[in-house]
C-alpha cells in the first residue's frame, strides 16, 4: 500500500513537470559572450604603446626644458600689475 501511494505521487509530479513544460511560458535564451582575450590583449597593447608615446613627448619636453636651464639664457621679467584690474 505505501509503495503504491509512493509510486502515484511520482507519477502526479512527472505529469507536473510535463505539463509545466508544454504549456509554460517560453524560455528565454541566455545569450553568454565568450571573452576574447586576444582582442584584450591588443587593447592592452595599444593602450601601452599610447602612454610610452606620451612618456617619451614628457621627456623630450623636459629635456629641452633642463637644456634651457642649463645654458643660463633664461631671462625671467616681473611685470607690474595694471591699475585698472587690481582692486
Amino acid at each position: 500500500m505505501k509503495v503504491q501511494k509512493l509510486l502515484s505521487i511520482i507519477l502526479v509530479l512527472q505529469i507536473i513537470t510535463i505539463l509545466n513544460q508544454w504549456f509554460g511560458g517560453p524560455v528565454t535564451k541566455v545569450q553568454a559572450q565568450i571573452p576574447d582575450s586576444g582582442a584584450q590583449l591588443n587593447q592592452i597593447v595599444d593602450q601601452l604603446k599610447s602612454s610610452n608615446d606620451t612618456q617619451k613627448e614628457i621627456d623630450d619636453k623636459l629635456d629641452k626644458m633642463l637644456s634651457l636651464f642649463q645654458s643660463g639664457k633664461l631671462q625671467v621679467e616681473v611685470a607690474k600689475p595694471d591699475d585698472n584690474s587690481g582692486k
